[in-house]
């Protein structure tokens, strides 16, 4: 084992009058991962480029040393969930989301207020499926919890704009009273514009037969938000491959997204079942899938430490308070990460190992959105740029600047 590099998603975070102008890595209590630090140097990290707030996707393609312009979402959701692509299959990731309705187009949550089950997921999407009528061969596949992948099975283009309000060309954008802004062509090509034409109608439908749908009833009978509407965005129409990175390369996959850009990169994937969403209580949930995530992550670099050169774990459940402003969540998952995750991995690691921490994006508890601040970055042995610095924004902006595409070849290769 030459290295570990280890991506907390969204956990870093802008300050909060509510813990006094930290930020939930500073006011986290982290012993472990501040021992670590003592014997690296921080500096900090815009991951994709300055003023740019990034999604996880071209966050991490970026932070793995490639393009992140030529690697669309929908396909690598596509890739990560199992699901074959040939040039041409027009693939987009999808959330099902809540919607006023049709006439008003007020998106009320975009993740249906994260309460989703599997076994809900699996029923619409079966309805879907079914019901949902288009000129063209089409796949609806649930993935996890709220999330999804549509497949449009042809020679369509992907030159086409995001019916999800929050995301454009790849980068999250703010907004405070969402609306559903229905797809157009970005050129003159007719194939562009029957794929915004294609995508319109199944979004469209999907509102008709899901707002009605027994389940939806249900929830909305318990006060839970209706998983009435699929927002389409990131589109893509080829499978994405990039080129090998130097060594043996194995990485943690849980989340679809992950394990499509590490098999796009030539990694192995180390794989573990993500719990079922069961009911309401989406936390509970996260933290179970926290303790799974903590516990392989482990046993992954334990047991394959001789046969790979390098690990790449992702860790995605610290993104999710930072979109819901629960900072006190945050927190909780950082001192776990750092109780049960740095505790073992200080053990294990040592000068001629070479490790990186640092997160995809910052995800602000306060505008509940990534925003365009640089992540902090831990590498691995260093000489310490100044006593007693921890893994923190504000530890971070005083070290030097490093553009995400840079970080593995500058310190790892």
């Amino acid at each position: 084992m030459k290295g570990i590099f280890i991506i907390l998603d969204g956990v870093s975070d802008t300050p909060i009058p509510f813990l006094n102008n930290q930020t939930p890595l500073e006011a986290a209590n982290t012993p472990n991962l501040d021992q670590i630090a003592r014997l690296g140097k921080i500096d900090y990290c815009h991951t994709v480029k300055e003023n740019i707030a990034p999604q996880s996707s071209n966050a991490v393609v970026s932070l793995l040393g490639y393009d992140p312009m030529f690697a669309p979402r929908g396909p690598l959701e596509a890739m990560g969930a199992g699901i074959k692509l040939t040039r041409g299959d027009l693939a987009l990731r999808t959330n099902f989301a809540t919607l006023q309705d049709l006439t008003t187009l007020t998106i009320l949550d975009r993740r249906a207020g994260r309460t989703l089950t599997t076994k809900e997921a699996k029923y619409l999407s079966k309805a879907i499926n079914q019901d949902i009528k288009l000129p063209y061969k089409f796949e609806f596949h649930p993935t996890i919890q709220h999330r999804g992948v549509l497949i449009l099975r042809g020679g369509f283009s992907d030159n086409i704009t995001n019916i999800d309000p929050a995301y454009g060309a790849g980068l999250a954008k703010a907004q405070t009273k969402p609306k559903i802004k229905f797809s157009h062509p970005i050129d003159d090509e007719d194939d562009s514009k029957l794929s915004s034409e294609l995508l319109n109608n199944f979004v469209r439908q999907s509102f008709k037969i899901l707002d009605s749908h027994p389940i939806n009833i249900s929830r909305a009978k318990k006060g839970l938000y209706k998983a009435n509407v699929l927002l389409c965005r990131d589109p893509g129409n080829f499978p994405i491959k990039f080129k090998r990175l130097k060594g043996r390369w194995m990485a943690l996959g849980y989340m679809p997204l992950e394990i499509g850009i590490a098999k796009a990169a030539g990694m192995e994937t180390y794989k573990f079942w993500y719990p079922k969403l069961k009911g309401a209580d989406v936390y509970t949930n996260l933290y179970i899938g926290l303790k799974y995530a903590v516990k392989y992550s482990l046993k992954m670099i334990k047991k394959y430490k001789n046969k790979y050169d390098y690990f790449y774990i992702h860790l995605k459940e610290t993104d999710v308070p930072g979109h819901d402003n629960l900072p006190k969540e945050k927190i909780k998952m950082i001192e776990y990460i750092d109780n049960y995750f740095f505790y073992y991995l200080k053990k294990i690691i040592n000068p001629n190992i070479k490790l990186i921490v640092t997160a995809d994006h910052t995800t602000s508890c306060q505008k509940k959105v990534h925003t365009a601040d640089p992540v902090p970055v831990l590498i691995y042995p260093n000489k310490p740029r100044f006593p007693n610095q921890r893994f923190t924004e504000t530890d971070a902006i005083k070290g030097r600047k490093i553009l995400g595409r840079n970080l593995l070849k500058e310190n790892f290769f």
